[in-house]
């Protein structure tokens, strides 16, 4: 899904990022490259039906090498082959890296214990609440008992966890901290993928992972609040979110 990663590439821009480079499969390389010009794009090798296939892992993860951070997820689809690479870079990556959307979905398809344990890096994982109970494989949990969960790998598995929703709660398992930004308007395809560049670029810029989690999803909220004022929450698409992030930055440093 070419438009789900092109979003969350400009958010990456849009957020301070100096340079973003999108790792893609060939097949929609050129759609991606379109979308903006400031936006440095890699085709992948890649399956049958476009998504990409084991062959790229190295060069994926020679392209690491040369990054601050990574972002995994938007747009990647699932197959076997995702599911693996993205296993194994999540195991082998030292940089920090956002986990999100089909990333979450890949590593829900591997043994826990194999995963979530053990990461050479620093993660943030963004899941909704569907993504999170696929992820811990517990499927029926209360909101209650989902937050439990969620504080619970979070310090287990040493990571940030960024659980998207009404009051969106960020924890790294010692700490608790609930978004009060935002509003329904956001509930809309491509919103997520927005909030994993923004995550991305805060991180780039040296923010520690449970604060970067913090202020973009802070960031995120207000700029959705911004675009509502203007355009209704009706009528709100994903990258209204982008037109935004502008303004809810400058609110932002001017306290």
């Amino acid at each position: 899904m070419a438009g789900s990663i092109s979003l969350s590439a400009l958010a990456c821009l849009r957020s301070g990022a100096g340079l973003v480079t999108v790792a893609t499969p060939a097949a929609c390389q050129p759609t991606v490259a379109g979308f903006e010009p400031s936006l440095m794009t890699v085709p992948l090798p890649c399956d049958d039906e476009g998504r990409i296939a084991s062959a790229a892992f190295e060069r994926i993860r020679e392209l690491s090498k040369r990054a601050t951070v990574l972002a995994c997820g938007p747009g990647l689809g699932q197959s076997l082959e995702v599911a693996g690479i993205v296993g194994a870079l999540y195991g082998v990556v030292r940089q920090p890296m956002v986990v999100d959307a089909d990333a979450l979905n890949a590593l829900s398809t591997l043994p826990v214990s194999d995963v979530m344990n053990r990461h050479a890096g620093p993660r943030v994982l963004t899941p909704h609440p569907g993504e999170f109970a696929r992820l811990v494989r517990q499927p029926n949990l209360s909101p209650e008992q989902r937050t439990t969960a969620v504080v619970e790998l979070a310090g287990r598995a040493d990571l940030v966890i960024l659980l998207k929703g009404h009051q969106t709660l960020v924890t790294d398992g010692a700490r608790e901290w609930l978004n009060t930004t935002g509003n329904p308007g956001m509930a809309t395809g491509g919103s997520g993928d927005i909030l994993t560049g923004i995550i991305a670029a805060l991180l780039c810029q040296g923010l520690e992972p449970f604060e970067a989690a913090q202020l973009g999803a802070h960031v995120h909220g207000l700029a959705g609040d911004l675009a509502a004022e203007q355009l209704g929450q009706v009528s709100m698409i994903a990258s209204d979110l982008l037109r935004f992030l502008p303004e809810a930055f400058q609110k932002v440093q001017a306290g």
